[in-house]
């Protein structure tokens, strides 16, 4: 994974990005809501690196706290999106015939739904919040990892293993989760790991339309929306939270391509 310059970029910034999450509050320099109103929209330099916003909180210790309202949830919600889908997908590969078209015809009728449209019709019945924020990218990621597995379920399925286990006997919850689950997780942490970045914008934008994280929470996306209407006078604030989501989202995406490159090794022509 790290023998090639996109493995080791990745790598990188993803350490970068863990480093940031779990020590973001003490390496900030002040609290992310200690107000300054002399130094309002103050220009980054010594005093405050990347500027302060319109009441004088510095923009630095701002994206250092909001780490941990933004990373961290989007991982959850591809976590939780993926173990939903992944379960509906094998499930539906290892009944296969009725069973298998209804679940799979259903899930497309799902998928259908663009995800950020699906995930603020949930947030709009479920409540504003980062919980439900949450729960709600979950649930629109699940259709899509559902498909994905139940493509490499398939194959799995006439395994001899599975058909040992059939033979021997077992009920089809223990061959869903102890013989055929655990052998999809390759592609499965591969596309988990890819849709971490999709996750991070999907809740950076519910969040800067009000749906997400709320205030006073220090989060990426709630600094974008507080920013855009200063954004002529001050467009540090605005630069600083927008280049801390597409640098998540990008170390994801590498992190992904990487790890399909390294666990599906192809001949370089």
């Amino acid at each position: 994974m790290i023998r090639k310059p996109q493995g080791v970029i990745s790598v990188a910034l993803l350490v970068a990005l863990a480093v940031i999450c779990i020590f973001g509050p003490w390496l900030a320099p002040y609290g992310p809501e200690k107000m300054d109103f002399l130094g309002r929209f103050r220009a980054p330099g010594w005093q405050n690196w990347l500027g302060a916003d319109q009441f004088g909180r510095d923009v630095l210790s701002r994206l250092l706290s909001g780490a941990r309202a933004t990373v961290p949830m989007a991982l959850a919600a591809t976590l939780a999106g993926s173990a939903i889908g992944a379960i509906i997908g094998v499930a539906s590969a290892y009944l296969g015939g009725k069973a298998d078209e209804f679940i799979m015809r259903t899930n497309d009728a799902v998928m259908a739904i663009p995800g950020l449209l699906m995930a603020l019709l949930l947030v709009s019945t479920l409540g504003n919040g980062a919980g439900n924020a949450v729960v709600a990218i979950a649930l629109a990621f699940a259709p899509g990892m559902a498909r994905v597995t139940r493509s490499v379920a398939l194959a799995v399925r006439n395994q001899d293993y599975v058909k040992a286990a059939v033979a021997r006997g077992e009920g089809a919850s223990q061959i869903v989760f102890r013989e055929m689950l655990p052998n999809v997780m390759g592609p499965i942490v591969i596309e988990a790991t890819i849709r971490v970045s999709f996750a991070v914008m999907l809740f950076a934008t519910l969040s800067f339309l009000g749906l997400g994280a709320q205030p006073p929470a220090s989060e990426w996306g709630m600094m974008v929306a507080d920013a855009r209407q200063y954004m002529h006078r001050a467009p540090w604030i605005l630069i600083a939270p927008s280049v801390a989501i597409a640098l998540s989202a990008i170390a994801f995406n590498l992190v992904g391509d990487a790890l399909r490159d390294a666990l599906n090794p192809r001949d370089d022509r």
